[in-house]
């Protein structure tokens, strides 16, 4: 499936999936009615700007809109599971209209929390995202593999040479730069953590009760 029909099923999917109306999309995203009618017709190509607005709106992380749809996430009768396996030729890309950096989902179709994502991103250019996921808790890493990256998470600048990884949680606004003159490549690992449950207070666990000892092991008086 091309990838821009791809995000517009997905769209169309999750919009579906919470019960909301284009209207109240467009109030909770800022996206325009119009502009997610034409994306989920698959007559408009998003920007990364765009589809950062719509996730947020939506409640998701971005990468939600590149995620296997609903029909190819689980088997169903007479059809085949998703493969853990995909080549490299398979991998789907897609590269924002506004920057023109390229992002190449790594990972197999076959449902994981860890989600692989290689991205060559150009010189001089610059995404902002907003990044803040309502309710989740969705943690990434950036791994640079050649060139040099500014990234600034929240307040804070790291800049990053060819080597250098950064951790950072999807809760703040996330700006990616790209400060020299020739392209920069990075990895991204995206994984969403389930909480723990909580643990018993030692206090209400019940108590241990022994075991009786065995007629033949009974000392004698």
């Amino acid at each position: 499936m091309d990838i821009h029909h791809h995000i517009a099923q997905r769209l169309r999917e999750l919009r579906s999936a919470r019960g909301y109306s284009l209207d109240a999309l467009a109030e909770r995203s800022g996206v325009s009615r119009s502009n997610i009618s034409l994306i989920e017709r698959g007559e408009s190509s998003p920007t990364a700007a765009v589809l950062d607005k719509l996730a947020i709106g939506l409640g998701v992380a971005l990468a939600s809109f590149f995620d296997e749809s609903a029909d190819g996430g689980a088997a169903h009768e007479g059809v085949t599971a998703p493969s853990p396996h995909i080549r490299a030729a398979d991998q789907p890309q897609w590269q924002d209209p506004a920057s023109g950096y390229v992002r190449r989902r790594l990972s197999p179709p076959a449902p994981s929390p860890l989600q692989l994502v290689e991205v060559s991103f150009p010189p001089g250019q610059r995404v902002a995202l907003d990044s803040a996921v309502p309710g989740a808790d969705i943690h990434q890493q950036v791994w640079l593999l050649e060139g040099r990256m500014e990234l600034t998470v929240g307040d804070t600048l790291w800049p990053l040479a060819a080597g250098d990884c950064l951790a950072m949680q999807l809760n703040q606004p996330i700006v990616f730069h790209n400060p020299g003159t020739t392209p920069a490549r990075y990895l991204v690992a995206l994984a969403t953590v389930m909480p723990f449950a909580p643990l018993t207070p030692r206090s209400q666990l019940p108590a241990r009760v022994a075991a009786p000892t065995p007629p033949t092991a009974r000392r004698k008086p």
